[in-house]
């Protein structure tokens, strides 16, 4: 094999960038070789594009069952993720899988399991670590040389979204449809650069206020807390509301604090010395830990999109790395539902969460349609 046939499954806004960047040849090592979608006027764009005759069908399984793919790319709803590549793993074939992994932990760690027992490769889309700033402050923190963190901070508020973006389709920011708001829709990539740099906390208190800003039944304003296992704190602010928003993440850490505004500008305040021997060693009431301004250098690449699926294709054909292995999907979804969690039972919640009692209290909202 020296290209790996890709199966789209879902042309949506997704599935018909990744259409449009295959036929381009933009992902060396790999072709469009088939694609799919329930809906007949997302069939009818793709034909609009693709040669005659190429092979397009109703539903993800077509493509699963029809032996002209090696690989599948799910980019349908969120709660159809986990069948669909449970599915093409009992057949055999590699998945790369659109954000989030699904709705609920549970479900999700039943397909980190059938990918575990399966040989093939699995992958998720989390693009943002291809983001060179991102890299290199997971570089920063993750390599030591800075010490242990000791406050995150995200305010990522610049997902401006009006009420036409909701109406455009009946399943959008409902929990029955969508299976939450902002946390599952624009935030899956966030939170799993939280987790990625900064590891997983171990506590959760969240304020999820649902339709506060929108005409929606999920939420659309986040403000949640933070407790790390080693005694550091974080909070994490997020809305589809603010015009304009803000993009900024700090992490503080025993040898500085890193800035990264905007997700193009990395800033990092460098301590002469760690704060907590200083702290305890220092004489005069008021002194300070000498500090130097750096302006970060990146390699400058952000491949996006393409870059996880080139990497992908390296992996099937050449075993080299991934951007994302799929079974770390779950860890964003587990803040997500953490903080549903902590919402809807007004406490704090502490990771891993009682996935049972998470399931159980989504079923709730998603019988309650409309409200």
């Amino acid at each position: 094999m020296d290209k790996v046939r890709m199966g789209i499954i879902g042309i949506g806004n997704m599935g018909s960038v990744h259409i449009k960047s295959l036929v381009q040849g933009l992902v060396p090592g790999m072709e469009l070789a088939a694609a799919a979608d329930s809906l007949e006027e997302k069939r009818q764009w793709a034909k609009g594009i693709l040669p005659k005759g190429f092979p397009i069908y109703n539903e993800g399984s077509e493509i699963i069952k029809s032996g002209k793919v090696d690989a599948v790319l799910i980019a349908v709803p969120h709660y159809q993720h986990p069948p669909l590549a449970m599915e093409a793993f009992r057949a055999g074939l590699h998945v790369m899988c659109e954000k989030p992994a699904g709705v609920y932990t549970k479900q999700v760690r039943e397909m980190n399991e059938a990918a575990a027992k399966s040989n093939v490769v699995f992958g998720m889309m989390f693009n943002q670590r291809t983001n060179a700033w991102y890299r290199r402050m997971h570089e920063l923190v993750q390599g030591g040389s800075l010490g242990a963190i000791k406050r995150v901070s995200w305010i990522i508020t610049d997902w401006y979204r009006p009420q036409a973006y909701y109406d455009s389709g009946g399943w959008r920011a409902t929990w029955d449809g969508e299976g939450g708001g902002v946390l599952l829709n624009q935030c899956p990539h966030n939170l799993d650069l939280l987790q990625w740099i900064c590891g997983m906390p171990s506590k959760v208190r969240a304020f999820c206020h649902n339709g506060k800003w929108h005409s929606i039944e999920v939420e659309d304003d986040v403000t949640a807390y933070l407790e790390y296992p080693n005694g550091a704190t974080g909070t994490f602010i997020t809305t589809t509301a603010d015009a304009p928003g803000t993009n900024r993440f700090e992490v503080t850490l025993e040898m500085g604090k890193i800035i990264c505004d905007n997700a193009n500008e990395l800033t990092l305040h460098r301590l002469s010395t760690n704060e907590r021997e200083f702290c305890k060693t220092a004489r005069g009431g008021f002194d300070r830990p000498a500090a130097a301004v750096e302006k970060i250098e990146t390699d400058g690449s952000n491949e996006q999109h393409n870059g996880v699926l080139k990497a992908f294709a390296g992996r099937v054909l050449r075993g080299t790395p991934l951007v994302a292995e799929g079974r770390e999907g779950i860890n964003s979804l587990a803040l997500s539902n953490a903080m549903h969690l902590s919402s809807w039972l007004d406490k704090t919640i502490a990771l891993p969460i009682d996935e049972d009692l998470f399931l159980e209290e989504l079923n709730k909202r998603r019988a309650r349609k409309g409200s």
